[in-house]
Order: structure tokens, then C-alpha cells, then sequence
């Protein structure tokens, strides 16, 4: 459990309650694990509730989904494990707390209610804190106010707690000073990459033997991996638009919705320079007029850049009482004093950027799609009862091609197919899901289609036969010949640079890069290829392989960190905060195991299962 407590100081209830507010995850309350009562499980008489657990693992959940860009299952959670690290987690915090009840830890009133009022949870549109939006946030997450304020006032308990532990814990100088000397140190490197052009002997042709041999082999490497034929029916918007028919007025109510994208009215480029008073302004006027300072010079003395003061495009409207005055330029110029909203400004009027129309007219071809796709849409929208009646009646897929508009198809579905239908993120996660037990549903396409699927069953993962593949094999082994080549002439180069030649008198084409960091990037070079170099002493050299890739690196001179320079000061400086960091969490991980073994676990696996069962 070296992770159950990140960070402390926080009430994690209301963040965390903060955060699925935010995520849009209210909701996920009582109802779902049959009353606040039910725990997974308790340190001490410390409780952990039902709805604690559900909500920390949904919310690493969310985190891993966020990660991956898409939804991650409870399988996979458990895969990952989330299930036993969000375990350790409150379980950690629950024997924080438990110790900070034995200790008789606890915060006033007072210091309950700053808490509440400053969480933005509970905050009206005033920023104020609104007592309505409170009960009916606790309300959404299945909490009574007094429950709630309980658990808060433990939580803060808990937080003084592990302050308490952590307090005064900063990282040891030798040590801070030994990982600040390691990152810091420097290296003038030599590298070269060894190529084909490089080599003192050719690859050889391969017999046939040879190739089938290494077919057979390396039989993973021409695999055709496991598919899933798969049947289905789809209807798409695109396939009903020939059934669509588009009239003037459909059209001139499309052309009047996006009426400001195809009249747009004369703009200008503006910056607004806003002073405290009239004369102030005229004054940096007057500057500007007598060629004293440039527009930019006038908003550096404001102490702002001129990104900073930049209105961007902007109508006659939308200046207001400066409209006149700016749009009567007709070239690049300042105008001003005007009183603005902020008070007394100066315009500089960088562009014009004439009005554009776009008729109706012309925009004919671009509207009628849009209206056709729009009402083949609505269409589907239409049919969709009728359709699920049908599939829920029994009718086969090749019925439903028969008897609707929908047109049938057939795919053989595997990793990386994403082809005609498989294109769809809703049909792919359906065909991967799908059995020979179940019976086609319809399914929502992101388009505004529909579409239902059979599984018809599975080829399992085959090895290619060798003529369809030969060319393959062919290259494969050609590769795999080409870098045991390249390895061994890397081994002759660095024997003789080790024994005093110089990398570039070897015949390879030479690179040097002086003074590289230990966290530095060169470009073109394998990963590997800095980590090795850091293992060398001057004058040594290594070759270095990646993926067929060979690189032979000499290290030309060490150059110790300089403890007086700026950059060495910046990363002692985080270095330090780092390891004091790291050390307070191991400290605090301690400290709740020991609470932990004092006062005893119970643990609720048919509880755990329970919740992790709900979020399937």
C-alpha cells in the first residue's frame, strides 16, 4: 500500500464530490448499493462505505479511460489493478482517520463551515455560498447534510493527522546534492549510425529451404490473426438522401440558421489602449502623433504587450462609441481619446477587412445536402420503433434487407479493420462484444444511422500458407540477416576505437554532440542510445541496436556538473522538493500501515464485488 495516501492536506470528500459534479457523475448514490449503511469493509470502528469505494474506483476509471481514449471495463480495471490500488487507498485513509479518532483529533464549527462555504461545489452563480445548491449536491450523492458534515469533519481530522507526520520532513543535502550532480553532468559524445553502405560483407541470397524455414519459425510473424465474420443490416442518412426531397422554404430556413457565417459585415483589426483619465490618454496621444513612441511603446509603458490590449476582429457594433471614429479610417491609424466602458482610450485600427455575402444562391448546393442529410436523419428517427419491433419480433437480418431500407453486408472483422462499417467506433465496440448466443439488437450509428449485427462465427488466427507470403518472408529474413551484419561490423568499430583509432577513421559517417545532457535528446538516434552513453567512461565506446537500427557511441569527455551554475540551482531546487516529497509519502504510507496493524482490518469481499459488479 505504498500509494493509499498521494496527497494530504485536502478533504477528499468534498473534491472528490467536486469532481464527479464537474464529470457530470451525480447520481451514483444510495439507491445503487442498497443504503449508506453498507460498507466494504472497516478499520477499527472506521467504515468504509459502499458508495466511498464506487466513487474512488469510477473515478480511476475515468482516469485510465481519459488515458487510453476509451471507456476502460471493469475487466479491465481489474486487469490493471485499479480494483486493489483504490482498495489500498481507502484503506490507508480509513486508517488515518481511525488514528485520528483514538487521538481524539477534531475541528470546531468554525473551521466545518470555511470548509463548505469555500468549496465551489456549494457556490451559487454569485460565487457565494448558496444553501440550496449544497442540499441538493449532497442530495445527488445519496448524503444527508449531517452525514456529510461528519465525514467532512473526519476528513479534515485526518488531514491535520498527516500533516502532523509529514511536518518538518525535507530531503537530506548530501542527497539532494548527489541526484542534482547526476542530472546535471554532461557528456561530448561521437556517434554513427552503421548502415547497409557500411558493411564489409553482403547479405546473401536466401535458398528456399531457407525462406520456409523461417516461415515456419517465425509463424507468429505471418499469422492472419483471429476474425470475427460477422452479418449485418445498416441504414445510413447518406443512403436515404435519393428519398429526400428539399424544398425553397427548407432551404431559405437553413440559409436564415446560419445567417451570420454568410453575412458577414465590415470588420476592422483593433487594439484598445484603456487610460485612467482623459488627459493621460491625450498625452500618449500626443506621443504617438509626434512620432515619439509607436503604438506598442505606448501599451509597454501600461506594462502590457500588445497581445495583451488586441480586440481581435471586431464589427461596428461591437465597438460601440468608438465605431465612428475607427471606421472612419481608411488605412492603419490611431483614433482617441474615446470614452470607452473602461474608461478613456486609444484605438489603433490595424486592418480592414471588408463585409461578405454569401446568397442564397450560392450557398444552394452546400444548404441542399444539409437539409437532405438532416431529414434522411429524422427519417431513420422515424423507422427506428418500427425496426427494433421487427429484430425484437425475430426477423433476420436478411428479412430486415428484404422488408426495410436497410442493406445487408458481411465482414470479416479483426484488429485494424476499420473499413466501410467498421469506420464507426459504436459498430466496432458491438462486433467485439458480440456471441453466437446473442440476437441482433439495433444499435445507434454516430451519423444518425442505425444498423444490427449477427455473429456467424470465428475464424481462429491461421498461419498464411508460404506462397502467398513469400515476399514477406523474403524481407523479414533479409532484415534479420542485415542486422546481425550490421552488429558485428558495430562490434568491429568499437574494438578498434578501443583500440585507439578514431570513430570516423573506422568509415562510418561521423556526428558529434558536445555537452549533452543526461536528460537531453538527440535527434534521429535510437532511445537506447543516451542511457548507454551515460554508462561510459571517457573514451569508451558501445554500439547500441533498436529495431534493426545499429549505432556505435563513443563518449569523447565527461564534464562534471557545475554546482554554481543557474540551471544546477533549478534542479536542486525541484530535485529537492521531489525527494521531500516522495519521502513524506513512504512516511505517511508507514504510518498508515502501522495504524492499520494496530487497530485491525475487516475486509467485505462479497461487499467489494457487490459494487464492482454495478459498474460493469
Amino acid at each position: 500500500m505504498s500509494n493509499k495516501l498521494r496527497s494530504h492536506g485536502k478533504s477528499t470528500v468534498v473534491w472528490v464530490l467536486l469532481a464527479m459534479l464537474i464529470l457530470g457523475l451525480g447520481g451514483f448514490g444510495v439507491t445503487n448499493f442498497s443504503g449508506r449503511g453498507a460498507a466494504i469493509g472497516a478499520v477499527g470502528e472506521t467504515e468504509i462505505s459502499l458508495n466511498d469505494y464506487a466513487r474512488a474506483l469510477r473515478s480511476e476509471m475515468n482516469a485510465a479511460s481519459a488515458q487510453l481514449g476509451r471507456p476502460v471495463t471493469m475487466e479491465e480495471a481489474r486487469t490493471l489493478g485499479l480494483d486493489r490500488q483504490v482498495q489500498g487507498q481507502i484503506f490507508g485513509e480509513a486508517a488515518i482517520s481511525e488514528q485520528a479518532r483514538r487521538l481524539g483529533l477534531s475541528v470546531g464549527d468554525t473551521e466545518l463551515t470555511r470548509q463548505i462555504h469555500a468549496a465551489r461545489a456549494f457556490q451559487g452563480l454569485d460565487g457565494q455560498f448558496d444553501r440550496e445548491t449544497y442540499r441538493q449536491a449532497l442530495r445527488n450523492e445519496g448524503y444527508t447534510e449531517s452525514g456529510f458534515e461528519d465525514q467532512l469533519r473526519s476528513d479534515i481530522a485526518r488531514s491535520i493527522l498527516q500533516t502532523a507526520v509529514v511536518g518538518g520532513v525535507t530531503a537530506p543535502e548530501t542527497l539532494t546534492a548527489a541526484y542534482t550532480a547526476f542530472l546535471t553532468e554532461t557528456r561530448d559524445l561521437e556517434l554513427a549510425e552503421v548502415t547497409e553502405a557500411d558493411l564489409t560483407a553482403t547479405v546473401p541470397e536466401p535458398t528456399e529451404d531457407e525462406l520456409k524455414a523461417w516461415h515456419q519459425d517465425h509463424a507468429a510473424e505471418f499469422t492472419a490473426p483471429e476474425a470475427r465474420e460477422i452479418s449485418y443490416v445498416w441504414l445510413t442518412p447518406d443512403m436515404l438522401r435519393d428519398k429526400v426531397q428539399v424544398d425553397d422554404a427548407a432551404l431559405q430556413a437553413a440559409y436564415d440558421a446560419r445567417h451570420d457565417e454568410f453575412v458577414q459585415p465590415e470588420r476592422r483589426m483593433v487594439e484598445e489602449l484603456v487610460y485612467p483619465s482623459a488627459e493621460e490618454a491625450a498625452a500618449a496621444k500626443a506621443q504617438y502623433d509626434a512620432g515619439t513612441a509607436s503604438f506598442a511603446d505606448l501599451a509597454a509603458a501600461r506594462g502590457l504587450s500588445l497581445e495583451d490590449i488586441d480586440k481581435g476582429e471586431v464589427t461596428r457594433d461591437q465597438l460601440g462609441a468608438a465605431a465612428d471614429a475607427v471606421f472612419a479610417l481608411t488605412e492603419p491609424g490611431v483614433v482617441g481619446p474615446i470614452e470607452s466602458d473602461l474608461g478613456p482610450a486609444l484605438y489603433a485600427m490595424n486592418a480592414i477587412l471588408p463585409g461578405q455575402e454569401t446568397s442564397l444562391e450560392d450557398a444552394r448546393d452546400e444548404l441542399v445536402g444539409e437539409v437532405e442529410m438532416e431529414r434522411a436523419r429524422r427519417m431513420i428517427g422515424d423507422m427506428t420503433a418500427d425496426l427494433e419491433d421487427r429484430l425484437a419480433g425475430g426477423a433476420t437480418l436478411e428479412q430486415m434487407a428484404g422488408e426495410t431500407d436497410m442493406e445487408l453486408g458481411k465482414i470479416s472483422y479483426g484488429p485494424g479493420t476499420d473499413a466501410g462499417i467498421a469506420g464507426y467506433d459504436s459498430f466496432r465496440t458491438a462486433a467485439e462484444k458480440v456471441t453466437e448466443e446473442d440476437f441482433p439488437e439495433l444499435g445507434n450509428l454516430d451519423d444518425g444511422g442505425v444498423f444490427a449485427l449477427r455473429l456467424d462465427g470465428i475464424t481462429p488466427a491461421t498461419l498464411k500458407p508460404f506462397d502467398t507470403v513469400r515476399d514477406e518472408v523474403a524481407a523479414s529474413w533479409r532484415k534479420a540477416q542485415l542486422a546481425t551484419l550490421k552488429s558485428a561490423r558495430a562490434a568491429e568499430i568499437v574494438a578498434a576505437v578501443e583500440g585507439g583509432a578514431t570513430l570516423a577513421s573506422t568509415g562510418v559517417l561521423v556526428e558529434s554532440h558536445p555537452a549533452v545532457p543526461r536528460t537531453g535528446f538527440i535527434e534521429n538516434a535510437v532511445p537506447q542510445l543516451l542511457p548507454k552513453a551515460f554508462e561510459l567512461e571517457a573514451g569508451k565506446a558501445a554500439a547500441v541496436e533498436d529495431q534493426g537500427r545499429v549505432f556505435v557511441v563513443l563518449v569523447d569527455k565527461v564534464i562534471p556538473a557545475d554546482p554554481a551554475a543557474p540551471e544546477a540551482a533549478q534542479v536542486r531546487a525541484a530535485a529537492g522538493r521531489q525527494i521531500g516529497q516522495s519521502m513524506a509519502n513512504d512516511l505517511i504510507a508507514l504510518y498508515a500501515a502501522a495504524a492499520q496493524s494496530e487497530a485491525g482490518m475487516t475486509l467485505d469481499t462479497a461487499a467489494i464485488n457487490a459494487v464492482q459488479a454495478q459498474l460493469q
